[in-house]
């Protein structure tokens, strides 16, 4: 509004100002003017105001448009005071900015139209960082706009290529292609700004019967249905405090779900009730999952075991000296067999530990036994007599005992034919008890026969009820109370 009508409405110099955005005095001077009839004089003669910037404007645009209008001021300032250039930074960094604009007008900027997608053609997939830390996997089918959300620890080819399986399978179907940015996880090169796939993600691509697409370079806004995808997942969307991505994964299913059972703004219909409708022009999916992560051959040993990474897992007995196929993969060791078939399913190790399941060999594990084994005949006949005889056997050993194989032999010829098995082997396993261990002990215990003590654990505390004594004070023990 004009200071001078809008002095006229209000009568204010300092409300008029206000309602202009001026100070007071300016609009006291130009009312003043307006009413000497010279304000349209003043502003004919009123001539512009030269900046310290106007002799190097034409230098600056010169290194701007070889720049193709880029660079900053902190670069161009070094030049423009070798041009004569006095100011202060401020000012040229004014100035900069200005001829930015200029040139980035000359040069243009490429006008977007709004996205027309094809039902069946594409669905877009980008990843994100949650702040939790963890990697947040974002797929949106372009036409339905059916979303799909799953959270990861990384974001390598297999867990991309991973995540792409469970989003076909969740779609029901596959897209005719699948745009992505420049994934430093499944771009293998470029030529003439041509992404070359790597080799896994094409045959990913040929089992499923789609065309990899990508981005151009610093071009998001190409794919910014799955853009607005991550940012808002990044926002909304609520996992529980755990740690398995089981759990987490379940709360993204849930909330997917619910996003997508609500009216979408921009199509103005439900995504799951157009998915119904896209789904007749996916394509079909495959009968078997591609092997996802890293494929490693290896022969089964002697022990019926591989080894992967200096650790060791075990397949199936029938396998030994066969090569199977090992793929590792989100914290999983799985073995197939030359035919496909998943032969064995491990938690990965750390190297040197072995995973060993009992049902992949033909007997069950047997209990290390390192016990007594009988060399010669009165060995022999001195093992027949039992546990004790072992006992008496490994605690001589343990005790240095180095006389013990003659204490045997005299045992087994001069005691065993005098008292018989039975009392012998008690005699053997009360030597070994209290660690005696010649054959003179053993015949001393024998001697004794039935006079030997057997001691006896503790038992319980005997506890007998006292009587009751009378209770008297001390006032009763006083002199005068005793007379």
């Amino acid at each position: 509004m004009d200071v001078v009508d809008a002095y006229a409405r209000l009568g204010s110099y300092r409300a008029a100002a206000e309602l202009c955005g001026v100070d007071p005095k300016t609009v006291k001077r130009k009312v003043l003017a307006h009413e000497a009839g010279r304000l349209d004089d003043q502003r004919a003669e009123r001539a512009p105001v030269p900046k310290n910037t106007d002799a190097v404007r034409a230098v600056v645009l010169d290194l701007v448009r070889e720049a193709n209008g880029r660079g900053t001021a902190k670069r161009l300032l070094a030049a423009a005071r070798t041009a004569g250039y006095a100011g202060s930074d401020r000012n040229f960094r004014r100035l900069v900015a200005s001829v930015k604009r200029q040139v980035r007008g000359e040069i243009g900027r490429h006008q977007r139209r709004p996205a027309v997608w094809a039902p069946g053609e594409t669905v877009a997939i980008d990843w994100g960082l949650l702040p939790s830390g963890l990697k947040v996997f974002c797929a949106v089918l372009a036409w339905s706009r059916v979303r799909f959300v799953r959270v990861a620890r990384d974001e390598t080819a297999a867990s991309t290529l991973a995540m792409l399986a469970d989003c076909f399978d969740a779609l029901g179907g596959v897209p005719a292609k699948v745009l992505a940015d420049r994934m430093g996880c499944l771009k293998g090169g470029t030529v003439a700004n041509v992404v070359i796939p790597t080799p896994d993600y094409v045959r990913f691509a040929t089992h499923y019967r789609f065309a990899p697409d990508f981005c151009h370079p610093a071009d998001p806004e190409s794919k910014g249905i799955v853009e607005n995808l991550v940012g808002y997942a990044k926002t909304d969307l609520v996992l529980p405090e755990s740690d398995d991505l089981v759990v987490l994964n379940d709360a993204c299913r849930r909330w997917c779900a619910e996003l997508n059972a609500r009216q979408h703004s921009e199509i103005c219909a439900i995504p799951d009730e157009r998915l119904v409708e896209e789904r007749a022009l996916l394509r079909e999916l495959p009968m078997l999952r591609p092997r996802i992560g890293r494929t490693e051959l290896r022969k089964v040993d002697k022990l019926s075991t591989i080894r992967i990474a200096s650790a060791r897992y075990s397949v199936p007995h029938r396998l030994v000296g066969v090569t199977v196929e090992a793929v590792t993969f989100d914290g999983k060791v799985r073995v197939y067999d030359l035919d496909g078939v998943l032969v064995a399913d491990h938690r990965q190790l750390a190297p040197g530990e072995a995973a060993v399941l009992d049902e992949h060999y033909p007997s069950p594990r047997k209990t290390p036994s390192r016990g007594p084994r009988a060399r010669t005949e009165a060995e022999r006949e001195f093992l027949a007599l039992g546990e004790p005889a072992e006992a008496f056997i490994r605690q001589g050993a343990a005790a240095g005992m180095t006389m013990l194989p003659k204490e045997i032999i005299e045992i087994v010829d001069d005691i065993l034919p005098a008292h018989g098995p039975e009392l012998v082997a008690k005699a053997l396993a009360r030597a070994a008890r209290f660690g005696r261990f010649r054959a003179t002990d053993v015949r001393s215990i024998l001697a004794i026969g039935t006079a030997l003590v057997e001691p006896a654990a503790g038992g319980d505390n005997v506890i007998v009820a006292l009587p009751a004594a009378e209770v008297r004070s001390f006032d009763a023990y006083r002199m005068e109370n005793l007379a």
